[in-house]
This record gives structure tokens, sequence and C-alpha cells, in this order.
């Protein structure tokens, strides 16, 4: 990539294209191209085959992506699975017939088998059985790294697949029904540690910029605290049959055995610059006959039990209440730590701890929930 090329950048409001764009501009990257998803539906052929015709860029960071976590994962599979597969079809395939010269698709580690061998390496993919609640999910990103190596071997495009591990950050998504562990917990127990204080301010301040089901801050008390309850956010209150003065409890989805690695989302943008500037298609084709497992992880090779995540964010929060972990619910993989060699190797590596990570997210989330703009900063692609 040059200064003054044209570059796409899909997905440019998310938790990964926003920072992906401000890592760009920060390198002095002067010709990005985005539109929001009111002006340019992915889905829609039509519309991508359109936009890449007029535009005609010559690189392509393929950010967007419908994602959640494991409620959404697993109620919303018709949807995870279509729409994914139509922004990635559209998308690959308008690049190919535009000429772009080099495009980076972004997909998840929940590629890997959910007995996959710790941690894990990229020639573990499609060797088992994938994990039941975002197999969905996971087989769409599986297509579409294929469909990145396919396109190469017949067309010689230059199209390059990197898997993330689980990312968190600015502009992440805060949906308590369909969040991932950390925004959701971050969130959760800020409503806690309101409660707790009597803080009905900042409650309030927090539903107006992101209602939970229709409930916002105009609602009355009883109504916010029902819908904290459904949430795993109770309080002591008379509404819930407590006693004033007791405990505020969250609760943690799963018995908080399950250990997840977790990457500071501007971390993740910049390996994605990284790659994009200085390695190529050719740079991770493996030896041998058949061109398989192409893709590269992105990770820092460390994880935390959710257990000990909750803990950790308790802590950063201030949070005084109680933590309750909900065997009743599913705990998904209980490991998924990636082996970070291949991206070592290529010359780059994570520079941002979990601890400072989730200082700056919180930072970041206050200043949103106490600002004066009227837009709500649940970010949407």
């Amino acid at each position: 990539m040059h200064k003054d090329s044209k570059i796409f950048v899909a997905g440019h409001r998310g938790l990964v294209g926003s920072a992906i764009v401000k890592n760009l501009e920060a390198k002095g990257y002067t010709n990005l191209v985005y539109r929001k998803r009111s002006e340019l539906d992915l889905r829609d052929t039509a519309a991508v085959t359109s936009f890449f015709e007029t535009e005609q860029p010559e690189c392509v960071f393929l950010a967007a992506a419908k994602v959640g976590g494991i409620i959404a994962n697993n109620t919303y599979r018709a949807d995870f699975i279509y729409e994914n597969l139509m922004i990635q079809n559209n998308v690959i395939h308008q690049a190919y017939k535009a000429g772009v010269k080099k495009l980076l698709f972004l997909g998840s580690t929940c590629i890997y088998p959910k007995n996959c061998p710790q941690p894990m390496k990229e020639e573990y993919l499609l060797t088992d059985t994938l994990e039941y609640t975002n197999e969905p999910y996971a087989i769409a990103k599986i297509a579409g790294i294929k469909m990145c190596e396919s396109y190469n071997l017949q067309y010689g495009t230059n199209f390059i697949s990197v898997m993330p591990t689980n990312l968190y950050g600015p502009n992440d998504n805060f949906d308590l029904e369909k969040s991932h562990v950390l925004p959701a917990l971050m969130r959760k127990m800020h409503l806690g540690k309101a409660l707790e204080q009597n803080d009905w301010d900042s409650l309030r301040a927090d539903l107006n910029k992101l209602p939970i089901e229709g409930v916002d801050g105009t609602d009355s008390e009883a109504v916010i605290l029902n819908i904290l309850k459904k949430y795993g956010i109770s309080g002591s209150s008379p509404f819930e049959g407590g006693q004033e003065g007791g405990p505020v409890h969250v609760e943690v989805w799963g018995s908080g055995k399950p250990r997840r690695e977790f990457l500071w989302s501007e971390d993740m943008a910049d390996a994605c610059v990284f790659i994009m500037e200085n390695r190529d298609f050719t740079d991770v084709i493996p030896n041998g006959s058949e061109v398989r497992n192409t893709h590269i992880n992105i990770g820092t090779g460390e994880d935390i039990s959710i257990k000990d995540l909750a803990r950790l964010i308790q802590s950063q929060i201030n949070f005084q209440g109680v933590l309750v972990f909900n065997s009743n619910n599913p705990d998904g993989t209980m490991r998924k730590l990636t082996n970070p060699k291949k991206i070592h190797a290529l010359g780059w590596r994570a520079q941002v701890s979990l601890e400072e990570g989730i200082k700056r997210m919180y930072s970041w989330y206050l200043k949103q929930t106490t600002c004066d703009s009227e837009t709500p900063f649940s970010v949407r692609l």
C-alpha cells in the first residue's frame, strides 16, 4: 500500500474497522473510502457491484461482519450464516472483478474445532467438529478463508485471511443480549456499581445511550430494575422482594471455568495494517503440493479464565457487589488459545496487556455515557 492508495475499509464503524481507520490515518494514508450501512448494504450484490465499479479501490480491509456473543450466535443462527456469507461473497468477488491489488479478510478463531489441541495452530482447521453454539458463524468464516485461497490460486489475486482471537476496545458492542463476554461484563458491572451507589443519574444516562429492550432512562425505577434483573443485575430493592442495603449481584454466564484469550482492538488494527504494508499471500503459502491453512492467527498467546476476567473487570471498575456464576448456562468451548508463532515470524507482536486494555476501554466507555450527544454509542456496522 502507498500513502495515496485508494483503500476501502468495509465495516469502518465497527470495533476493528474503526481502529483500522484510526491506524491508517495516523500513518498518513489520505485516500480512505468507506460507507455506512445505510449507504451501502454489503449483503446487496447489485449495490456492492456498483460500488466497486464506481470507486475502483486498490486495497480492501474486509472488517464488516455480523458478530455477537454466545447467546446471539446460538439464537440467530440463520442470520449469522446468511449475512456473513453474503457480505464475504459480494466483497471478495467484486474485489477480484475490480482488480483490487490486495485484500485482507478478517475472520475469527471460532473456526477451530471445539476440542482443538491448545494452543491452536493454523493447521488444526477442519480437523474435528465445531462448537455447536457458533457453528453457523464459524462455517461462514471458514468459507471466507477458502474463498480467498481459491481466488488466489485460480485468479492470481493477493487476498490474505487473518483470524483474530477475542477482541475488545473502543466502539465495542455493549448490547447485553448480543455482546461478547468482556464488554457485557463491563457494562453489567458498571450498571451494578451505579445501582449499589444508588446513582440513578448514571443508570439513566447509560440507558439513554443504549436502551435495553426498549427500556431507557425515562422509565420508572421499577421498570429499570426489572430489566436489569432479567440480565443478571440484581439490586437490593423492594421491587425484587429483597431488603434494602444488601449487596448487588451480577450474574456471569456459565461456570467461569472456560479460558479465553483477549486482544486489544487497536493492536489488531496494527497487525492488519502491518500485513497489508509488508506481507503478501505468497509469504503464507506452506510447503507441499496442497495450499491449505494460509490464514494467520492474530493473538497474544496468553489466556485467562472467565472467572478471573470477571474479577479483573470488577477490580478495575471498583464494583463492590457479588459475582454469581450461573452454571445452568452453557460454557461453550473450554479453552481457545491461539498459537501466534506465524504472525510473530512475519514480524508482528501484540503490545497492550489485558489489564491496561480494560483500563483504556472503561475510560472510553465512561466518556460515551457522560457525553452530551444524543447519539447512542453502540456502533453498528
